[in-house]
């Protein structure tokens, strides 16, 4: 037994937490619910470990157990390799390969072209990544374009999915889940209603997921659950003609057949794939990406100016509220004290900007998303 290894047991840490003297940790590449995800140097190249700290997932330890589980049986091209794993007292490391090519849509934005086809070929590894999840009884539950990364920077690199964080393996195929559990935006109808699902719920999230790579916005744009509740049952699902004129009639059928409401009309991934979309035989090469930053561009503005009215009437309403209390306006002036005797009342000392305390952190803490994409404002990922 190594000195390092004696003094790990000294100070009370788990038999696996040697393994973490391996990895060179770098910067953090993004924070979800339960912790972060850091980039690390090990002997074999550079990974991506993510890191959930215990008291996060106290009483719910089989979600993080599930996951390696998940993690370790899973090999596909399109999904991400798992690497190793180790514990500490406070936190869980799970360590996967370095996808270094960017997300979906950041990758899409950086491109000068994005044309249809392109799209259904985009889709088309998803969519094997999903079929060889459901051909394993394994129900992913939080497909959302943040967790559909590439590998690499190159042109021609793979797409994987990631993120398995919520993801179920059925006991049987027809096994009903119930708990609430996907994102904001992307979760079907069947799991925000809490009537049970299954794997049906990756193809609507898969169908969510097409039309805003189609044009640059979701197709259900409500702001509250109820609203979105309500919209998402009805399915009516709209193609703008401005922003869908240039899109063949085939990828909106292949949205339509992944947007139903009942997930028994919905189309397997299986079905899905044979689908005449994917093979891009219909598909046009117009370039789609200058409609798309049109409405972003309009998106975001609306964005802004809602942002700013609500900050001016969030000020005003905090003026009148201090000038009822003690008249600090510009054209109310503070009255001197009525005699020697009466002390001048003394100005409260303000709290620092970064403050919790400070008036101005919980007006201004709502700032608009920088994300290019307008479904990027709706990744609220919730588990119940």
């Amino acid at each position: 037994m190594s000195f390092s290894t004696m003094l790990n047991r000294l100070h009370g840490q788990p038999d696996s937490y040697d393994k973490k003297s391996k990895y060179r940790f770098g910067r953090t590449l993004g924070a979800g619910t339960y912790g972060i995800v850091r980039e690390a140097e090990s002997p074999d190249g550079r990974v991506a470990v993510k890191i959930i700290l215990k008291k996060n997932v106290r009483g719910n330890e089989q979600m993080v157990l599930d996951e390696l589980d998940l993690l370790q049986r899973l090999k596909h091209p399109h999904i991400v390799k798992f690497v190793d794993w180790f514990e500490s007292r406070d936190k869980y490391y799970i360590v996967t390969e370095l996808a270094t090519g960017g997300e979906l849509f950041d990758r899409i934005c950086e491109q000068g072209k994005f044309t249809e086809k392109d799209a259904s070929q985009t889709i088309k590894q998803v969519l094997g990544a999903v079929n060889y999840l459901h051909r394993n009884n394994v129900v992913h539950r939080d497909l959302k374009p943040e967790n559909l990364l590439y590998l690499t920077k190159a042109p021609d690199s793979d797409l994987v999915l990631a993120d398995f964080g919520i993801a179920k393996m059925l006991d049987t195929k027809d096994e009903v889940l119930t708990t609430m559990a996907g994102s904001f935006g992307y979760a079907a109808p069947e799991v925000m209603l809490k009537q049970g699902h299954g794997k049906a719920v990756d193809m609507w999230s898969l169908g969510v997921i097409t039309y805003t790579l189609l044009c640059g916005y979701s197709p259900f744009r409500s702001e509250n659950l109820q609203d979105l509740i309500d919209e998402c049952s009805h399915a009516q699902v709209v193609f703008h003609e401005r922003y869908w004129k240039d899109v063949s009639d085939d990828a909106k059928d292949f949205i339509l057949k992944l947007l139903q409401p009942k997930p028994e009309d919905r189309w397997t991934s299986e079905r899905a794939l044979s689908h005449l979309w994917l093979s891009g035989e219909n598909a046009t090469d117009h370039n789609l990406l200058p409609e798309i930053k049109a409405y972003l561009t309009k998106a975001s503005c609306a964005v802004v100016s809602r942002w700013s009215s609500w900050r001016t009437v969030s000020r005003r309403s905090r003026c009148r509220r201090t000038t009822r209390k003690t008249p600090t306006c510009p054209k109310i002036r503070r009255s001197r004290p009525t005699s020697p005797a009466e002390p001048r009342p003394r100005r409260p000392r303000r709290p620092h900007p970064t403050s919790r305390r400070h008036p101005r952190a919980s007006v201004l803490s709502p700032r608009p998303s920088k994300a290019p994409f307008s479904a990027r404002s709706s990744s609220l990922r919730f588990v119940r």
